[in-house]
């Protein structure tokens, strides 16, 4: 049994680790403070005596004893992210420094939860672990954008400096139960469209790419980078490329959805491409993911039927 502590772990993948980590026989701190995770998230853990949740912003420091730290606290959809994008840096930046004084201090091992977004609007494709990047610093992205890559400079200066036990995850777009139904991520747009009967929003012509990793998958992913001997940066997502108009079309067939699909112009630095290369995780970590998107699409489908009552 390890002490763990997930940080954003009543959030949307967080609190799927925390449940995996607590039916692995550990006991677990979910710390949130609650901007976008929610307490139903993790509410089926309560009762479970080695579970803990805390109200807590990782901006300021945290003083407990823990063998392992999962650092996800951060809003990762634009709509959250750029609602407040000062505090959504800091949290990148000063959540880093505090978890990995944290690690210092307690002796653990880290996972930072990175994202696709480092690569920013990509020049090379698929993306690959060594490439450095297309991003705008100075963009309305850039708070997300440029503070998960400052986060990944501190990880490595503190791995290098202090000789930290590291784990750095690169998340591709990941989708399920517990998405956020006004997240503006497009899987959950689309879906919560469809059920509504709202025209379904489709930027520029549609033809922009995303490849679409289920939950339960990328939880696989990140506890086996966390448990292995591989510090990273590592991707984790699916390699299936898909369009978003490819994306609309399938979640009006499994809705039966008479939503209309309408057009809008592109937002700015929004990338044209996103498809991971997870050599890497396949090679070092044996990892890959398993559910077909139709299998996903349906699952998550039936989670928002149950919040819409639709």
């Amino acid at each position: 049994m390890k002490r763990i502590i997930v940080t954003g772990g009543a959030g949307f993948i967080g609190s799927h680790i925390c449940e995996r980590l607590i039916a692995a026989g550990h006991e677990v701190l979910c710390v949130d403070n609650f901007f976008t995770g929610r307490r139903v998230n993790v509410q089926a853990l309560f009762e479970h005596p080695s579970f803990e949740l805390m109200r807590h912003d990782v901006t300021f420091p945290l003083y407990i004893e823990t063998d392992q730290i999962y650092n996800l606290a951060c809003p990762a959809s634009p709509v959250h992210y750029q609602f407040d994008p000062v505090q959504t840096t800091k949290t990148s930046v000063h959540g880093a420094i505090n978890m990995l004084g944290l690690a210092k201090r307690t002796k653990s091992r880290i996972l930072q939860a990175s994202t696709s977004e480092v690569y920013g609007d990509p020049t090379i494709h698929p993306q690959v672990e060594s490439y450095w990047g297309n991003v705008n610093p100075i963009g309305p992205r850039a708070c997300y954008d440029e503070g998960k890559r400052c986060a990944e400079t501190l990880f490595f200066d503190y791995y290098r400096q202090h000789n930290l036990a590291i784990r750095v995850a690169r998340i591709f777009n990941t989708y399920g139960p517990r998405m956020l139904p006004n997240d503006g991520r497009v899987v959950s747009n689309f879906i919560v469209q469809a059920l509504k009967g709202d025209d379904i929003t489709i930027y520029g012509e549609g033809q922009q790419t995303r490849s679409f990793c289920f939950v339960d998958d990328l939880v696989g992913g990140l506890i086996k980078l966390m448990e292995g001997d591989v510090t990273g940066p590592i991707n984790l997502g699916n390699p299936v490329e898909n369009t978003i108009l490819e994306l609309a079309e399938k979640v009006l067939q499994l809705t039966k959805s008479k939503s209309k699909l309408v057009k809008k112009p592109l937002p700015q630095d929004d990338p044209k491409q996103r498809q991971p290369n997870i050599s890497l995780a396949k090679e070092k970590l044996g990892w890959q993911p398993t559910v077909p998107l139709e299998e996903g699409l349906n699952r998550t489908i039936h989670y928002f039927r149950q919040q819409l009552g639709a």
